[in-house]
């Protein structure tokens, strides 16, 4: 009786500890030393939040750059449900989705002169990749040049401001995070329609 109920102790000290006490420190020393990263990245437009830069989103308007297509369950960009298609490459569907997808940007960027960048075919492994190619944000340039009525210099001026550079220089690819590259567009466009003083 005296070693179940040592036992039994020992349990819930261990429970408390690594279930509460251990949680709860970690997660104020991260407030503490990095506010924005532990609350997830959001970000915030006019008092409200639009966003996190952690997880890509789905833009349909032809007005704003889009992201990578997006593999997860019930929706494109479902936070709940992270994953890829897990298409073998010898799977047909995969060549029908690629085949699909290579139409359909064609068709909305005709304008377009370089080749079609992989990553606005392929799917990320989580289905949430926030982040583009450099290349496939400059393969949309001009038809948001176009639709939003704005020289092709000024959008691709705008890419290489949002580009973020592999960290220490090296580690990683140039990238382009949608989001954030999809809210600079839009001040862009203010901020060239403000009347002039």
């Amino acid at each position: 009786m005296n070693m179940l109920r040592s036992s039994i102790v020992v349990l819930a000290l261990l429970a408390i500890i690594t279930g509460v006490a251990y949680p709860l420190f970690v997660t104020g020393i991260a407030n503490v030393l990095f506010p924005w990263q532990a609350k997830g990245s959001l970000i915030e437009q006019d008092n409200r939040v639009v966003g996190s830069v952690l997880i890509g989103q789905n833009y349909q308007s032809e007005n704003y750059f889009l992201g990578r297509p997006s593999a997860t369950a019930d929706h494109p960009y479902n936070a709940l449900a992270s994953g890829a298609s897990n298409l073998a490459v010898s799977n047909p569907e995969l060549n029908k989705a690629f085949s699909q997808r290579s139409q359909q940007l064609r068709a909305q960027n005709p304008d377009a002169t370089s080749i079609l960048p992989v990553d606005l075919l392929t799917s990320s492994a989580s289905g949430l990749d926030p982040d583009i190619s450099v290349s496939a944000a400059l393969y949309q340039a001009p038809r948001i040049a176009k639709n939003r009525q704005l020289s092709l210099k000024d959008v691709e001026s705008l890419i290489a401001i949002q580009t973020q550079k592999p960290l220490f220089g090296f580690i990683g690819e140039p990238v382009v995070n949608v989001l954030q590259l999809n809210m600079a567009l839009d001040e862009l466009k203010q901020q060239l329609n403000l009347p002039a003083h």
